[in-house]
Order: C-alpha cells, then structure tokens, then sequence
C-alpha cells in the first residue's frame, strides 16, 4: 500500500476472524516497532507477545474489567482477538546533559507512541488489525507479563485478522487542519 492510503486504511478492529497470526508477520510487525525513531536513541520500549491461550485468557479478563477497581465492563471485543502485544514503558538511559536537565523519562512516552504508531501501521500494511487499549489494572497486566517493577504498561493492543476483511475503512472523523495547525511566515 502506498504510504497515505495505509494511514487512511488503519482503524481500530473490534471484531477478529477466527484465525491465528502467522509468526512471520508478528516479528515484521515488531521489526517496524524496533525502527522508530527514539530521542538520544534511548528506546524505552518493550513488547511482549501474548498468543498462548491460556495467557490470553487472562489477558482478555484483565482488559475486560478495565479499570483498577474491577467494577467496569469495557472492552469485550477482546474476546475475539487471537493475539496481543503488551507495550511497555521501560527506564531510558538518556544522554547525560539532557537526563540531568530533564530526567530520564522527558522523551519516553513520546518515543513508545511512535513505536506504536510503526507497529500499528506495519500490522495494517500486512492486512491485519489493531485496537489500542489504555483500560486495564497495570500492576494485574505488570505480573502476567512479569514486566520488572519501575516498567509501566502503556497499552495492550489487540492484534488479529479483521473480520470483516475487504470493507472499506469507516470514514475518519478529524478536526480540520485550520483548527490544530498555526503557521508563523517570515
């Protein structure tokens, strides 16, 4: 696909095939991740893979219950989903001029949503589809996936073959470009 019509293709799935993902497409998908651009190259990013049933399961009631408290039902299209990626924040190691004057997180959070961007858009170039989720208990998601304690689970992305596969995408409802663009002329 070419690169404009990939990003009007990409949407959130919220209904899978019953068909697993192939190996081979989950590592292209994670290659493309792994090639995002970091700042001071620090990549304080982590993926885990989560295809095993049993694991998923898990997975599925966690994003399911959502929030810290257990008392919302949301995300029940998870159900479908044969597969997941847990994106995970993990400690940068930044220069020492920048660490020192901002910390050592100031480009993280940034750097795992072009990651995720590349992931999103790699997994949609190769006909398959993605949710991200934000909705779900961190420390719940932190001992499944025994991410280490000062990591932070940023999303769980649901990841599968739509199953509505051939449909056009549903039209994007954005802001125009004159509501979030200001441009300074010399």
């Amino acid at each position: 696909m070419e690169f404009f019509e990939l990003i009007e293709a990409r949407e959130s799935c919220r209904q899978y095939a019953d068909k697993e993902v192939e190996a081979e497409k989950i590592t292209k998908i994670l290659e493309a991740a792994r090639l995002a651009p970091s700042g001071c190259n620090s990549q304080p990013w982590h993926f885990t893979v989560i295809t095993e049933e049993g694991e998923a399961d898990k997975l599925r009631e966690m994003v399911i219950n959502g929030a810290e408290d257990g008392t919302s039902k949301l995300n029940t299209f998870v159900k479908t989903a044969p597969a997941f990626i847990v994106v995970s924040e993990e400690k940068a190691k930044l220069f020492p001029m920048p660490e020192k004057k901002y910390g050592s997180q100031r480009f993280a959070q940034m750097d795992v949503g072009q990651a995720t961007a590349y992931l999103t858009l790699a997994a949609a170039d190769l006909g398959l589809g993605t949710c991200c989720i934000g909705m779900f208990c961190d420390r719940e998601v932190k001992e499944l996936i025994n991410a280490p304690q000062e990591s932070t689970v940023r999303l769980v992305i649901t990841l599968g073959y739509p199953a509505d596969e051939g449909k056009p995408p549903r039209q994007k409802d954005r802001k125009d470009l004159g509501e979030i663009v200001a441009q300074h002329h010399r």
